[in-house]
């Protein structure tokens, strides 16, 4: 008999795509008790649920039961779902669409992939769902509380293309961030660290000693009374890079609830005051059509229109 398929052309549901679980050897009596124990970030009551709604698929693409026997080598399949999963109070806004690129502005607290509590609401999943494009799929990431561009490929066989040019600092990034003004501060200038993951809080990176691994060029766009709107242009791109490197310059951007210290978990979004740094610009040629590329935000920064609570 041969053997059923390994992939599955499963269809998008509300823009989630459908992942996949193999079975190991152990003392699992039923799918339910195995989903349950692996994969603990659904609770059973909720594995039951979707086992008895049909959204659990064995490698023939047939619905499996709460109740069915779950032999070693089996592959289960579902949709990546939460069933508390946030509401975002704002939308992303569809900036560009062709062939091969689509570009979007990213409210602040929305993540890009989905992760941790967000599923549905992810800016992958929303764009996928919105526009129908199955192989949509992010070049490159910015932090979820972070608001601006973000750039997709539309493709899945031109993906690598377009990350090489972010793998090889191809792409001239512009941001944005308001933080306080210190007029004793020499601008423009240029901001170099060796920066690393914390050993103890994942969520975060830190400087450390040792030859410089991150670069940022920063400029004093204009004063905002006690605070100002900087230009900051990443040469590398390092986890949280412009945030530890505002913060090292007594610049802590208004908003970050993690430097210069953590003030409160991650996951935890102060609505009323998001980080104040937005990806306003990106700039590359396109490795596929030649084009000169080129796309600028339209959100602007609560704190430089004067609007920060005190």
């Amino acid at each position: 008999m041969a053997r059923p398929p390994r992939t599955l052309a499963l269809p998008l549901r509300e823009g989630i795509a459908a992942s996949a679980v193999a079975v190991p050897p152990g003392p699992w009596p039923t799918v339910l008790d195995f989903l349950a124990e692996r994969l603990p970030a659904v609770n059973r009551a909720d594995w039951h649920a979707r086992l008895s709604a049909g959204d659990v698929l064995d490698d023939t693409g047939q619905t499996v039961s709460a109740a069915a026997p779950c032999p070693h080598g089996q592959r289960l399949h579902y949709w990546r779902w939460h069933a508390h999963e946030p509401e975002l109070a704002q939308a992303e806004t569809l900036l560009f669409q062709d062939d091969w690129l689509v570009v979007a502005d990213k409210p602040h607290f929305m993540p890009v992939t989905p992760g941790g509590r967000f599923a549905r609401q992810s800016l992958l999943a929303r764009l996928r769902h919105r526009l129908g494009l199955r192989e949509l799929s992010p070049v490159h990431r910015i932090d979820r509380d972070t608001a601006g561009l973000v750039v997709f490929a539309v493709q899945a066989r031109t993906r690598n293309a377009y990350q090489a040019l972010f793998r090889d600092r191809a792409v001239h990034k512009r941001y944005e961030a308001v933080a306080a003004h210190r007029p004793e501060l020499d601008f423009p200038r240029q901001h170099a660290s060796r920066l690393q993951a914390d050993p103890e809080r994942f969520f975060i990176s830190r400087e450390v000693p040792g030859a410089p691994n991150s670069l940022t060029e920063m400029q004093r766009l204009r004063v905002l009374g006690p605070h100002a709107l900087y230009g900051l242009q990443p040469v590398t791109g390092q986890r949280h890079q412009l945030r530890l490197h505002m913060a090292a310059l007594g610049l802590p951007i208004l908003g970050d609830a993690f430097y210069p210290q953590v003030r409160h978990a991650a996951g935890v979004d102060d609505v009323q005051r998001p980080l104040q740094l937005l990806a306003r610009a990106i700039a590359f040629a396109d490795p596929i059509s030649g084009q000169a590329r080129q796309f600028e935000s339209r959100l602007q920064l609560a704190a430089a229109q004067g609007h920060w609570p005190d």
